[in-house]
């Protein structure tokens, strides 16, 4: 998901359940989640899942109660079709990048860090102007001004050494890390930044090596799971969606549907 600068926002609120407090400072992301979780735990309740009295999470973190229910609602509410043969064999040939084994990338970064009350729009804009300076550079000078920018801005101990990382798999990094890294072609400075748990990154691929694709039918298990994993997520938008429809929210941005579930 991606980082947002924190707004301070109005009291939103779904069906009249309060989603944030007056001195409570959320992103539009948090607010969103928070009325989507709020959202499931009505319907929960209204399905005679959970009992009425449950009482609204003051946080955004459902009830142990409350996420068993809601677990429960999901199971019976979205229908999740078993991905065909052929589709499976259609993903698999899409996205070969993705399944093959021993694909390596040599990689340096500079890492903004985001720190407990840290300014993320600051921090974001700092990070933005460092990826503008290094990619507006080519030759040697590109090659000093990269190492020399790690070693001045970033938060991480890799800085030392200019960035570098060194030969790195899949497995070595954060999944949302990996996911920028690996299954590409690009080679250079990457255009945007990576976002990850640890912060903003400005990430420079110098070599690949590719991997080795593996036959269908070796991880037509992990195939079909990623398809299932797409049409539940696919699904559980459009549930949310017919939710959201159909409730009094105020002060947050939902997509909504009138309409029941088109799976």
């Amino acid at each position: 998901m991606e980082l947002q600068s924190a707004t301070r926002a109005p009291i939103a609120s779904v069906n009249g359940v309060a989603l944030n407090r007056e001195d409570e400072t959320l992103s539009a992301d948090e607010l969103r989640q928070r009325a989507c979780a709020e959202l499931l735990r009505q319907a929960a309740i209204t399905e005679g899942l959970l009992d009425a009295s449950d009482t609204p999470s003051a946080d955004g973190i459902l009830s142990d109660a409350s996420s068993n229910a809601v677990e429960r609602l999901l199971e019976r509410s979205l229908a999740i079709p078993e991905p065909s043969d052929e589709a499976c064999r259609r993903h698999h040939a899409a996205h070969l990048a993705r399944y093959s084994t021993g694909e390596k990338v040599h990689v340096r970064h500079i890492l903004f860090a985001v720190t407990p009350g840290v300014d993320v729009a600051a921090l974001r804009q700092r990070a933005e102007a460092c990826l503008l300076d290094v990619r507006c550079h080519d030759g040697s000078d590109a090659d000093s001004r990269f190492a020399t920018a790690a070693s001045t801005l970033s938060n991480c101990p890799s800085g030392a050494d200019g960035g570098e990382l060194g030969w790195l798999i899949a497995s070595d990094c954060a999944p949302e890390f990996a996911k920028e890294l690996f299954g590409q072609t690009d080679v250079g400075v990457l255009p945007r930044l990576v976002h990850s748990r640890f912060g903003f990154h400005v990430v420079e691929v110098l070599e690949r090596q590719a991997g080795v694709v593996q036959a269908f039918d070796a991880v037509h298990g992990a195939v079909a799971m990623a398809l299932r994993q797409t049409s539940y997520v696919t699904a559980l938008r459009q549930y949310l969606s017919l939710l959201a429809g159909q409730a009094n929210v105020i002060g947050v941005k939902l997509d909504a549907a009138e309409t029941p579930l088109v799976q």
